[in-house]
């Protein structure tokens, strides 16, 4: 891909948002940090209902030090992983208040010795926090760096690097936040919604979604594979705070389901021995009469 196109790329995704911004709800550097490192392998939706309510008891680092590991779980149970980010979470806090001041540092060496935080999380607090031209590869920038063309790389570092070396410096400062938003919503992983793409004819992804196929391209979009990860199975309703989860309901079954699973044992069945589904076995020979004919040959 040329300098040319990609530069009309950036141009057309800052015409379609002119100020984008990261969708983890936050309010200062260390609100970000937290909903950053609580956003591993979950979506920004189900770390924004977390805290909301987290940060209404603990947005400082004093006072997340205060609350503790224990005290923050029961906050974060809904989000995967949460009880080692509950412990990271925590260790950081007692870390920025003991070496920082209470105060989230500006620089990348720093922030990457916090626990939970490495070079991805670094990116994000660097540029939303503090205006620094970073760009944080993700998932979704990744795989929109490599399918459309415009900077591939085999790994999230090359992406990195690939991206800093190629977008014009104007865009430097909010290039991962269109290019995450475009990936999310738009370069979708299963079925790219490329019929309403704003860059469909810059990008040299060989194999487009066709125009037929964009119902379907949007019912992916909001399937929760799509959206991040599988939906995770009931809790009952004995589930604690402390992470100890009750057995999943039992899924309830039609009546017609015992019958159904009894024509598809017998279908198996019939299979093995060779007889038709539904078939009646031939009648039994009366008692005797095996006896009797072997009487009569002799």
């Amino acid at each position: 891909m040329n300098a040319a196109k990609r530069r009309l790329i950036f141009e057309r995704l800052r015409a379609a948002n002119p100020n984008p911004r990261s969708e983890l709800e936050h309010g200062s550097p260390y609100e970000l940090l937290v909903a950053v490192v609580l956003s591993a392998q979950a979506t920004d939706k189900s770390v924004n209902i977390a805290t909301e309510k987290l940060f209404k008891v603990a947005n400082t680092p004093q006072a997340m030090v205060k609350l503790g590991v224990e005290g923050l779980i029961p906050y974060i149970a809904s989000i995967g992983l949460y009880r080692n980010k509950a412990k990271n979470v925590v260790a950081l806090s007692e870390m920025i208040v003991r070496e920082h001041g209470g105060e989230v540092p500006r620089d990348r060496e720093s922030l990457e010795k916090l626990p939970g935080v490495g070079r991805k999380s670094a990116n994000v607090v660097m540029n939303v926090a503090f205006g620094e031209p970073t760009i944080a590869v993700d998932t979704h920038v990744f795989r929109v760096a490599n399918r459309t063309g415009l900077a591939p790389g085999k790994d999230p570092a090359e992406v990195e690097q690939n991206l800093l070396k190629v977008t014009p410096e104007e865009f430097r400062l909010n290039a991962h936040h269109w290019l995450i938003l475009h990936g999310r919503y738009t370069c979708i992983a299963r079925l790219p919604k490329c019929p309403v793409c704003p860059i469909v004819d810059l990008c040299e992804f060989k194999h487009k979604t066709p125009g037929a196929l964009l119902p379907l391209a949007e019912a992916e979009a909001e399937h929760p594979m799509v959206k991040g990860k599988p939906p995770k199975p009931a809790v009952a309703p004995d589930a604690t705070a402390s992470g100890k989860r009750g057995r999943p309901p039992v899924a309830a079954t039609s009546a017609r389901a015992p019958a159904a699973q009894n024509v598809a044992s017998t279908a198996r069945k019939g299979r093995l021995s060779g007889t038709t589904v539904g078939a009646r076995k031939p009648a039994a020979a009366p008692r005797g009469a095996a006896k009797r004919t072997r009487t009569n040959q002799r």
